[in-house]
């Protein structure tokens, strides 16, 4: 399934066409989003989208989309999880993920402008695919993760490198959670859409430069292996956000350098869950 929050509603996307949940199911399902990630309402979405009618479906405006988990209570990230990025930063190959937060606040869609604040000029960008967790997880063995997951998401980790590596000491969550600096959407592809939901492409452009591209099978902590892992220390919710690592080619590790300013288009594009045209503005 293909599933959407739009204009605050939780939808089912069928080809072209949106499914509003809480109008299909007579009221059965809600139209709080929050219907869409908690995978024991996935069987009752599936039979609703198998018997939609044409009279049920409408069109929509992708510009109403929002991120499918917009009150998410984590946002978890991983630094250096593609063995590209990891050799262009001149980083030894991790032995344990490296983690960290992202405020929820700083979620956006898949269409709103990503807003850089004045005076900041070393605003850089990371194309993901993002996991929705669908189930309470704690102490998950990697075999089990997938099946605790509602579906994957485009993201992008927008990160303040000035921020980052302000003296004395770097920290990332600040520099990574700035208002918008975290666009997700446009849909949340279910895991059975995928024939190897460990293979899944994302690609990355800013303005028309191509500037990363890679699949999770070249992860070095797998999905499933990072998921588990993070469930050692924490337990995962429903609408737990996971950014699962970017490819090389970000803005920082590219000669010359390339930031983020006002006027560009940073445009995210996730298999099997469609892309995200994110401006930049001030």
């Amino acid at each position: 399934m293909k599933l959407a929050n739009l204009a605050g509603r939780a939808t089912i996307v069928v080809g072209d066409s949106a499914l509003d949940v809480e109008k299909a199911s007579n009221g059965a399902l809600g139209p709080d989003p929050a219907v869409l990630y908690d995978l024991a309402n996935h069987a009752e979405l599936l039979r609703l989208a198998q018997a939609a009618t044409d009279a049920d479906l409408v069109a929509y405006d992708e510009k109403q989309l929002g991120p499918v988990s917009p009150r998410a209570g984590k946002i978890l990230g991983v630094a250096l999880n593609y063995r590209g990025h990891a050799e262009e930063s001149n980083m030894p190959i991790p032995e344990q993920p490296g983690i960290f937060a992202k405020f929820p606040s700083s979620l956006a869609g898949p269409y709103e402008p990503v807003s850089v604040p004045v005076g900041v000029d070393k605003v850089d960008f990371e194309a993901e695919v993002v996991v929705v967790i669908g189930r309470t997880m704690r102490s998950v063995e990697p075999a089990d993760v997938w099946a605790g997951v509602a579906g994957v998401t485009a993201g992008q980790d927008v990160t303040d490198r000035k921020e980052q590596w302000r003296k004395p000491l770097n920290q990332f969550s600040l520099a990574k959670s700035y208002d918008t600096f975290s666009p997700c959407g446009p849909l949340m592809a279910t895991v059975d859409e995928y024939d190897d939901p460990n293979d899944i492409e994302v690609v990355g452009w800013v303005d028309d430069l191509e500037v990363q591209r890679g699949r999770t099978s070249d992860l070095i902590f797998s999905v499933p292996e990072l998921v588990s892992w993070l469930s050692r220390y924490v337990t995962l919710e429903p609408g737990d956000l996971v950014f699962t690592g970017t490819p090389a080619g970000c803005g920082v590790r590219r000669t010359p350098r390339l930031y983020l300013e006002p006027g560009m288009t940073l445009t995210t594009e996730v298999s099997g869950v469609g892309t995200m045209r994110n401006p930049i503005s001030r």
